[in-house]
């Protein structure tokens, strides 16, 4: 008996031991799940107060939204030529009619000349036409127009075959008096197209120092009146610094013109003197000829 409870003592123990273990699981998930258990009713109180609540339906007696303006407000620009001209000084004031000047004598200039250089185009095609076909020079001077440059040639070169006898020009031999006669009379010509275009080259040359004067002048200012003020912002400094630049702008826009028709004008001056010049030269051989 005694070997018996010694054995049953052990056993009773062994059994107690796998009862304590086997209840720990459980007692820990009971644990575990009590907590989740408690956090799903907040989960779900999170979840509704989360969801959205639906748009409130529109209000059929709201008013309509304003339309958008059909048009942008139109800022009127402080700086320009007509503040330039109201608030600048006298030397700004100068500079600009000094230019106005050199703009409309440029453009007077160019149109006058290309109309000047049309007519003789359009003489020089009737020489063709009407001069060399007359029965003489008389005649074929009477075909030109009246005050053309061809005319003129001819009618100089046949006064200078008429009236070489009896003056003082008798010294000098027929062929080199007529020579001189008709190269006098190219050499008029010649003058007459050219004027005018020393302006044009005196204006291309200058103008963009002129503007550049004005441009200088204007910073100047602009620059003594910023510092009277005191205030050295974007707004105190681009407004007047740009408006003065605009005389170099202006200068340009003078030169430019003028140079390129300086430029096409003595082109054109070259073509038409060539006409005149292989006229000139027939016309001399003629009248050496003795044919009046």
């Amino acid at each position: 008996m005694s070997f018996l409870n010694s054995m049953r003592t052990p056993f009773a123990a062994a059994l107690l031991a796998l009862a304590t273990v086997a209840a720990a699981p459980t007692t820990a998930l009971a644990q575990a799940s009590a907590p989740a258990d408690a956090t799903a009713p907040a989960a779900a109180a999170s979840d509704a107060s989360a969801t959205p609540a639906p748009a409130a339906a529109p209000d059929a007696g709201a008013a309509p939204i304003a339309p958008a303006a059909a048009g942008k407000e139109t800022i009127d620009n402080p700086y320009g030529l007509g503040a330039l001209w109201r608030d600048g000084g006298w030397i700004a004031k100068g500079n600009l009619v000094i230019m106005l000047i050199m703009s409309m004598g440029s453009w007077y200039i160019i149109f006058t000349k290309y109309w000047e250089q049309r007519k003789m185009f359009q003489s020089a095609n009737g020489v063709s036409d009407g001069f060399w076909t007359a029965g003489s020079i008389k005649a074929g001077a009477n075909t030109l127009e009246e005050g053309s440059a061809f005319r003129y040639i001819a009618e100089s070169g046949l006064k200078s075959s008429e009236h070489h006898e009896g003056t003082l020009v008798e010294q000098i031999d027929r062929h080199t008096w007529i020579s001189m006669s008709v190269s006098r009379a190219v050499e008029n010509i010649q003058s007459r197209l050219s004027d005018g275009l020393a302006f044009l080259a005196t204006v291309g040359s200058t103008a963009p120092f002129v503007g550049l004067f004005g441009t200088v002048w204007g910073i100047y200012g602009a620059l003594t009146q910023i510092g009277i003020a005191g205030q050295a912002s974007i707004d105190k400094v681009a407004g007047p610094v740009g408006e003065a630049l605009i005389m170099t702008a202006l200068g340009l826009a003078v030169a430019v013109p003028a140079v390129m028709g300086y430029n096409w004008l003595v082109r054109r001056n070259k073509s038409v003197m060539e006409k005149v010049r292989a006229f000139s030269g027939d016309l001399h051989n003629v009248l050496l000829a003795g044919k009046r």
